[in-house]
């Protein structure tokens, strides 16, 4: 197992240790420590049933952990609700996405950056005057923010009747809009064409170039090989090598469980 130098000056700005997940009998997540850098782009890969999509939903606080430790900018996070921890500065987009129905591509987005406001959405909505000025700058950010993305002009269609690849452009403008330190992208290309998947790429490199570090699960390997600083590879529950991309694609215990499949989580 290759190892990294995360180096001994910089605190990490998420750090695993020993971390574990059982369900029952099974051993779903299994002793796994790594460490994500400040303003770096690291990556979890892995064949079916590697833990994965368990080993994000610990660190975002929709699991609780079975043991082990999760520091986050320096605080232990392991037993906080996901809201605690999203106000700590860490947003995620799931690998089925999850919209709220009813509700336009706009008001989508605001409800990612509420998360941060000091006034919750419907008091908003309602239009009270203590919240009016905080709730039109949260307006106007999440127009920023469409923008950023090319689909401003969808602000105002309801976010569930939109294409697949536009929805998904939502969901990551409403992460964004939490004004995260550390982004955690479930399966962003999944589902998405050649054309989509490399726009993906070009915008989380661009998201990094912004300040935000990202931490993504993705199948898609020609799109983790371009845009990853570094990689961890998981197999059955455990951490099987954690390497830079160019090392990773050389191990040959990756190749032979991963690298030469297609297979996700």
């Amino acid at each position: 197992m290759s190892g990294v130098d995360h180096g001994q000056d910089q605190e990490p700005l998420l750090a695993l240790h020993d971390v574990h997940k059982r369900f029952g009998g099974l051993h779903a997540v299994n002793g796994i420590s790594f460490a994500v850098a400040t303003g770096s782009i690291k990556a979890v890969i892995g064949p079916n049933g590697a833990g994965k999509s368990t080993l994000f939903n610990l660190i975002a606080g929709n699991l609780p952990v079975s043991s082990g430790a999760i520091t986050f900018r320096g605080q232990e996070i392991q037993g906080k609700k996901t809201h605690q921890i999203a106000r700590l500065g860490m947003a995620r987009t799931f690998q089925n996405i999850k919209l709220f129905h009813g509700m336009t591509a706009l008001e989508c987005v605001m409800v990612g950056r509420h998360v941060q406001s000091r006034s919750g959405f419907f008091a908003g909505l309602f239009n009270l005057p203590a919240t009016w000025k905080e709730e039109r700058a949260i307006r106007i950010r999440a127009m920023e923010l469409l923008d950023f993305l090319q689909i401003a002009d969808l602000a105002h269609v309801e976010a569930s009747s939109l294409a697949f690849g536009q929805q998904r452009a939502v969901e990551m403008a409403r992460a964004l809009a939490a004004e995260p330190k550390l982004l955690l992208l479930d399966e962003p290309a999944a589902g998405l064409n050649i054309y989509e998947t490399a726009e993906v790429a070009r915008l989380i490199a661009t998201i990094r170039d912004m300040g935000i570090t990202v931490l993504l699960v993705e199948h898609d390997m020609s799109l983790v090989m371009d845009i990853s600083d570094e990689i961890v590879v998981l197999s059955f529950g455990t951490k099987l090598a954690e390497d830079i991309p160019a090392s990773i694609q050389k191990n040959a215990e990756v190749i032979s469980i991963y690298l030469g499949e297609n297979n996700e989580d």
